[in-house]
């Protein structure tokens, strides 16, 4: 069972709407989830809180749908960031990268020369760098970091992203419909249960109208406004919505013909090139539509509505005409040609907006649901409001029920909202928690703010599947294993190494390092600090007939010439430890104060452990010492029928407790369980201490057996 730690902090869309971005954190693998700008703030201001992350550390940004709230900051990120710098790659689907390029165009065209964020030519740049990748197909990022894209309804092209970071699976929707609507599907539910979930909150606990009652409230509401002479607007996003409303309005013209002398206009040049590619991503849509393509009728080829053109005061004249029907961008009528149109068409009481989509906060489409009496124009003057202002949702995101319904089927164990502003989003966490109370269940909500890092804990279970020589074992409940672990994916097996290739396709190997260091001292004096150090020092010769010094039985030290030394090892963990003190202790003899005194003296000067290598009769004198110090005496008894050569068995009087130690196995008898761990400490200390390392880890030592 193995631990792990999901980090989760948003960048943008925490407790609001705009600038969605979400940066996911596991394992040391970093994925950005949606890259947006705010449509209610211009220029820096709009942009998510870019400095919050190193974006050299990113492995992947996803990319959910084209809209700017997800996408728009997706050219500064990649042009004016480190994020280049890294080896990070940007992924959306095809129907979304063909898209972003017009809606990043079209971005370009409308911002203020004072606010642009980057040029045509960063655009250009930045569309090179994008992957696209197909709905359902699994993305290896890099080792252990994957995902697969799911349908989100939504807007064409829009996806959910099913990451996975070891064994770690995180469902990040992005905006998602569950109604499928005349030309999209609906969102899906993947097959494989998330840990975590993190969805918009966008309407909160909203009921929406759906289907067929808010296209017939849509279509009597535009022909009451015409009826009366008026204008009707209807301020729409360039992509998305514009299309169903267009799909609705043609087909209701067509089966009114008293309302052919009525014009419908769509004042959007981007719509208007776009429409091209909705000719071409047929399988990105519904059933509906291909079987209508498959029959050569095209539904988006439209009878009854015209590209208005975009010639100087085209708006006053369109305002001054016969009543029409116009559908114009920006839905949030901040600027552009749906704000300069509300403000000619306001002051007639005729006229009429329909506001259907979602408008943020601080937007014109937000404030005038509140049907002021006055609106102020893009100079700041006042302009008075007469104009009828209605609300048909026609926005594809989920309400409260079928928010409701999809956490439910996709039952994570956590669920994270984001992409709503903070009282919708609290009413929403309310309404779920009593929800799941209601059913006598439990739901772990959590609810972001901006630069709040979200750590959520999980634990486990990974399996390994024995195969091989391993799998011939008969093992019963409890039996401890040992074996090679080989990981792929999310499949996990235990062999013995010398099935690695047969299985793997992978080969053992051995690696050897070698490392040459200088010394300024003889080759006595660095082997007696080397005795000092680890005890034992086996010698041998070489092929060259050179004289090879051995520590441990792992490091070899050869003297390759006056002043320098080689040391050759097998790697391992322990094996580079060994040979990393030795490096280090070669390195500091002529500073040692012990060689300084050595080298004064006229004989050569030697260790006793060094000769005497692990003697346990010396070893045994050692240990009685330790022991009188601590009990008093201690009596040798080697019985009456022991050879001269026989370990003496040892025996302590404390007190009234009596202490049996047999020598040769170094095992402790004793009534007196507290006393007899009292001693077996002592004898571990004694050995421990007054041994040497090549005789604790390589010749053997002996130690108390408990």
């Amino acid at each position: 069972m193995q631990r792990d730690t999901l980090q989760i902090t948003p960048l943008g869309a925490g407790q609001e709407v705009g600038r969605s971005c979400c940066v996911l954190r596991c394992r040391g693998k970093t994925v950005v989830c949606d890259v947006g700008i705010h449509p209610a703030h211009q220029g820096i201001t709009s942009l998510p809180f870019v400095d919050e992350l190193d974006w050299s550390t990113v492995d992947a940004i996803l990319v959910t749908h084209f809209h700017l709230d997800h996408a728009g900051a997706l050219t500064y990120i990649t042009e004016k960031t480190n994020f280049k710098e890294g080896k990070g790659k940007v992924y959306m689907t095809h129907s979304t990268k063909i898209l972003h390029k017009f809606m990043m165009q079209d971005y370009l065209r409308t911002s203020a020369s004072a606010d642009a964020l980057f040029t045509s030519e960063d655009v250009s740049a930045s569309l090179s760098s994008i992957i696209a990748v197909s709905v359902h197909d699994r993305v290896s990022l890099c080792a252990g970091v994957s995902f697969v894209p799911y349908h989100a309804g939504h807007v064409l092209g829009a996806c959910m992203f099913l990451v996975d970071i070891a064994g770690l699976k995180i469902l990040y929707t992005g905006d998602y419909s569950r109604a499928e609507d005349r030309h999209l599907v609906s969102a899906e539910v993947p097959p494989v249960r998330p840990n975590v979930l993190i969805v918009e909150s966008t309407f909160g606990v909203q009921t929406l109208e759906h289907g067929q009652d808010k296209e017939r409230r849509l279509t009597a509401l535009v022909r009451t406004i015409v009826g009366r002479g008026g204008h009707v607007l209807l301020p729409v996003f360039a992509l998305g919505t514009v299309q169903e409303l267009l799909l609705i309005l043609d087909e209701y013209w067509t089966d009114h013909p008293e309302l052919h002398n009525v014009p419908i206009y769509y004042a959007s040049s981007l719509a208007r090139k776009c429409m091209a590619v909705y000719q071409t991503q047929i399988h990105a849509m519904n059933k509906t539509i291909r079987s209508r393509f498959a029959r050569r009728d095209s539904p988006f080829v439209f009878k009854h509505v015209t590209s208005i053109s975009r010639a100087r005061g085209w708006e006053r004249k369109l305002a001054e005409g016969p009543p029409c029907v116009v559908l114009a961008t920006p839905a949030f009528m901040q600027v552009g040609a749906s704000r300069e149109l509300l403000e000619l068409l306001a002051p007639d009481p005729r006229n009429g907006i329909i506001i259907t989509g979602f408008s943020v906060e601080g937007t014109m489409a937000r404030d005038i649901q509140t049907e002021p009496e006055e609106i102020a124009s893009s100079k700041g003057t006042p302009i008075p409001r007469k104009l009828s202002v209605d609300y048909i949702p026609f926005s594809a995101h989920v309400d409260y029920s079928q928010n409701a319904e999809f956490i439910e089927l996709v039952d994570a164990d956590h669920v994270v909202l984001v992409h709503g502003e903070q009282n919708t989003m609290n009413r929403l966490c309310t309404a779920m928690k009593a929800r799941y109370k209601n059913k006598g269940k439990d739901i772990n909500i959590h609810t972001p703010r901006n630069l709040e890092q979200l750590e959520l804990s999980f634990s486990q279970d990974y399996v390994a599947k024995a195969v091989g020589a391993l799998a011939a074992q008969y093992l019963q409940e409890g039996d401890a294993i040992s074996g090679l672990l080989f990981s792929k994916n999310d499949t996990r097996m235990l062999l013995d190494p010398q099935d690695l290739h047969p299985f793997t396709g992978l080969s053992a190997c051995t690696l050897k390092q070698r490392q040459t260091i200088a010394v300024a001292t003889g080759g006595d004096l660095v082997r007696w600090h080397l005795e000092g150090m680890f005890g034992t020092v086996s010698e041998r010769f070489g092929r060259d007939g050179r004289l090879t010094l051995r520590i441990m039985d792992v490091v070899d030290i050869r003297h390759t010439s006056e002043h320098e030394m080689t040391l050759e090892w097998e790697s391992s963990p322990s094996n580079d430890m060994i040979a990393d003190s030795t490096i280090a202790l070669i390195a500091s003899v002529d500073q040692s104060p012990a060689s300084l005194q050595l080298t004064a003296l006229s004989t050569p000067c030697a260790h006793p452990h060094a000769t005497t290598p692990n003697d346990w009769r010396l070893q045994r004198r050692r240990v009685v010492w330790f022991l009188e110090a601590h009990f008093g005496q201690v009596t040798l008894d080697a019985g009456a029928d022991a050879g001269q050569d026989a370990t003496p068995n040892l025996t302590i009087r404390f007190d009234e407790a009596i202490v049996y130690i047999d020598a040769d196995r170094v095992a402790v008898a004793c009534v007196n369980e507290i006393l007899k761990h009292r001693v077996e400490a002592v004898i571990g200390m004694a050995i421990s201490t007054t041994c040497s390392l090549t005789d604790l880890f390589v010749t053997g030592a002996p130690v108390p057996a408990s």
